[in-house]
């Protein structure tokens, strides 16, 4: 019997068992977030337990993410368990990262403690990372997997959208309505810093719904000598202020580096905001809790009927299947379309 309280020494990996179920379908599954909380994950998990209720099919939580799979973190969640969690951000199985199941001991534990508890299939909801580990699990534990892309970042592999993502462009334009307000009012040049890590979406996204005067992706390099340009036009042109928004990250260089070679080269005071986490937190949109109670209930059918693990994707409006096999090789790409708007739309 593993171990479902304590950190110890893990264990030796066993030969890999496939998980089988008398019937073909899953009598019992369970459900994890993995790495960064996402706005929409309870609406996900919420349509899990109730679409698997509905076929008679038992949920358990596993809490923590894979760090519970490793140390036996289960609970049972019938249907009343996820009762007013749709509105709820964040997580009701809370998350983490676990340096613990990058080791082949660590997820041959995970398995072990899947095996005991007769957990015959998963349906993981996470951003990239959790899918590259839930693609290692699954060809090593040779357990069914459905997987869930959530991520504000909305750079989830095999889909155009991921859970999460239009609750953080929304928070983030709500705080860049009211940075504009007092921009206005004192002259001034605001550069905003947004989340994304090495994705520019929410950064596009927001640059065009708030009306910035320029952008700066992770996925191409700055311009400094048009930026200031720009800049310099704009306030020739009669503009009070102008914001400019940025991508946090290496490749950016971060809003305040960027801000402080502005200054230098226009002359001009400028002000510098992150709204970091802020846009992590927060009642889901209704395009979120929407698109999360669609995937969910499409995890559960596709291991009713038998579906090889695969992502369970978004595009143009459609749910689509991908297969692990192919899901790395269907990242999603800036439209450099988008990015040419931004300046279109600012003159």
């Amino acid at each position: 019997m593993p171990d479902e309280s304590s950190h110890s020494e893990l264990v030796s990996a066993p030969a890999a068992k496939p998980f089988k179920s008398s019937r073909g379908v899953p009598r019992r599954i369970g459900v994890l977030t993995g790495g960064g909380d996402a706005p929409g994950m309870n609406a996900a998990i919420r349509s899990i337990v109730r679409s698997a209720g509905a076929v008679n099919i038992e949920v358990y939580g596993i809490r923590r993410g894979f760090e519970g799979l490793i140390y036996g973190n289960f609970e049972p969640l019938p249907s009343r368990a996820v009762a007013n969690v749709i509105q709820r951000g964040g997580t009701i199985l809370e998350t983490s990262r676990s340096p613990h199941f990058r080791s082949q001991e660590g997820r041959a534990r995970a398995a072990e403690n899947l095996r005991y508890r007769g957990v015959e299939a998963i349906i993981m909801i996470g951003g990239d990372g959790t899918l590259a580990g839930a693609i290692e699990f699954e060809r090593e534990a040779r357990i069914p997997i459905m997987f869930i892309p959530a991520s504000i970042d909305n750079d989830v592999p095999g889909t155009d959208y991921a859970i999460g993502f239009d609750t953080a462009v929304n928070t983030a334009l709500e705080a860049i309505d009211r940075i504009r307000d007092t921009a206005f009012a004192g002259e001034r040049l605001f550069f905003i810093e947004v989340m994304g890590r090495d994705s520019g979406f929410i950064a596009l996204a927001v640059a065009i719904g708030g009306g910035a005067e320029a952008v700066i992706l992770p996925e191409t390099k700055c311009d400094m000598d048009d930026l200031c340009r720009r800049i310099e036009e704009s306030q020739s042109r009669g503009k009070r202020s102008s914001l400019i928004v940025v991508s946090e990250g290496p490749r950016t260089g971060g809003a305040f580096a960027i801000a402080e070679e502005v200054r230098a080269r226009v002359g001009m005071p400028a002000r510098v905001v992150v709204l970091g986490h802020i846009q992590r937190g927060g009642a889901p949109t209704a395009r979120d809790r929407l698109t999360a109670s669609r995937m969910g209930a499409a995890a559960v059918r596709a291991l009713v009927k038998h579906r090889s693990s695969c992502v369970i994707g978004e595009h143009k409006t459609d749910l689509i299947y991908v297969p692990f096999a192919d899901a790395m090789d269907r990242r999603p790409k800036i439209d450099p379309d988008w990015a040419r708007l931004v300046q279109t739309l600012s003159v």
